[in-house]
């Protein structure tokens, strides 16, 4: 497998390795506590449990990036994150979306899913644009 073929199967099995930790840790969350913003709490420590995952494996193996340091990489995984904010913003409107509309568990799962998905599609070409670059002479 060659080229683009291969990007995109590497980074679909990226982001489904990600969308399963993200989900995944959302369910744990939700079976320790079912307080008061338990869903919005469980968007949170779902997001923050897939990100640096699915970083350290698009930098290494789908941008084939290497950071000049240590400083270097906390800066690219700031723009990382950074640039994940509107993509996050869609993912969370979607799942939150589906969360009113059906008012099941399942079916927000569901819907963080999908967001998840549109979200890395766009955030692929994000990262390809302005975080996974190198500076030109």
């Amino acid at each position: 497998m060659k080229g683009v073929a291969r990007i995109a199967v590497l980074y679909a099995v990226f982001a489904v390795i990600a969308t399963a930790v993200n989900i995944g840790c959302q369910a744990l969350v939700i079976w320790l506590y079912t307080g008061p913003h338990a869903v919005a709490l469980s968007i949170l420590l779902g997001t923050a449990a897939g990100l640096p995952i699915k970083y350290v494996l698009e930098k290494r193996h789908i941008f084939g990036f290497e950071s000049a340091n240590l400083a270097h990489d906390g800066r690219l995984f700031a723009l990382y994150s950074f640039m994940g904010v509107f993509t996050t913003a869609l993912f969370w409107g979607v799942e939150y979306a589906f969360h009113q509309a059906f008012g099941t568990d399942a079916m927000r799962y569901l819907g963080g899913a999908i967001g998840l998905t549109l979200g890395y599609v766009i955030k692929y070409h994000l990262d390809k644009r302005y975080v996974f670059r190198t500076e030109r002479a």
